[in-house]
């Protein structure tokens, strides 16, 4: 991500200083938070916290922000999907989602490969695409993006598609094991079942079928649909 960004300005990194997956909208709040800079460039600097992606967004915000908000707040890039209801679990687009909390424009970006060596070659190229898009145009306030890359070539992806988030779920299972002192523990596995294989406007289709899916995120939560509903049952209002 540094590399890809790094001809389009100047760069304020802040990650945390160990992996963080699936650890979603989780604050630190029991235990001091440390900020280090560990390098300093022309056009970049690098700061590692020992908290939670979203920390890091705050804390950023905090101390490095204080009289100018960042043009752009991108996260990842992530080993493996948040597409469809992964996005719940995922640290990686929590910290996207804080950017919007803060009327920052924020993307969250994925790449389809939990391999310890992926190639980012296609990533780098879309990223590019995708950030300049997003600072010539800009997004809406309490918007943010979703974006997944394929695990694939840069000749075998097929483009780009808006999409609407997927229905599907993960079914947990956790495997019981034993330790060395005969101890029981679990370790949590599980399987992505879609809930609506025949769609063809959502961010699995496209992913499946090759594209890049790009799903714009929103952080009210308000189920609209339901406010008239509920507001026609019996509340016993004076």
């Amino acid at each position: 991500m540094i590399e890809a960004l790094q001809p389009i300005g100047h760069l304020v990194v802040v990650s945390p200083n160990e992996p963080q997956s699936g650890m979603s909208h989780a604050i630190t709040v029991n235990v001091p938070l440390r900020m280090e800079k560990i390098e300093e460039k022309e056009n970049f600097d690098f700061y590692v916290v020992s908290g939670t992606p979203v920390d890091c967004v705050k804390l950023a915000n905090n101390q490095l922000f204080r009289e100018h908000k960042p043009d752009l707040l991108v996260s990842g890039i992530n080993h493996g999907a948040n597409s469809s209801s992964s996005i719940v679990y995922s640290g990686t687009m929590a910290a996207a989602i804080e950017g919007c909390l803060y009327e920052i424009p924020a993307i969250g970006f994925s790449l389809l490969d939990f391999s310890k060596h992926p190639d980012f070659s296609a990533s780098s190229h879309y990223i590019r695409m995708i950030v300049n898009n997003v600072l010539d145009q800009g997004l809406q306030i309490g918007t943010c993006l979703n974006v997944n890359i394929p695990k694939l070539p840069f000749d075998e992806i097929k483009g780009i598609r808006i999409c609407r988030q997927n229905k599907g779920v993960w079914r947990e299972e956790f495997d019981k094991r034993l330790d060395p002192n005969n101890r029981e523990y679990y370790w949590l596995t599980g399987e992505f079942y879609n809930l609506e294989p025949e769609a063809n406007d959502t961010d699995e289709w496209a992913l499946h079928h090759h594209y890049i899916s790009i799903v714009p995120v929103q952080i009210d939560l308000t189920a609209y649909e339901s406010v008239e509903r509920l507001k026609k049952w019996k509340w016993g209002n004076k």
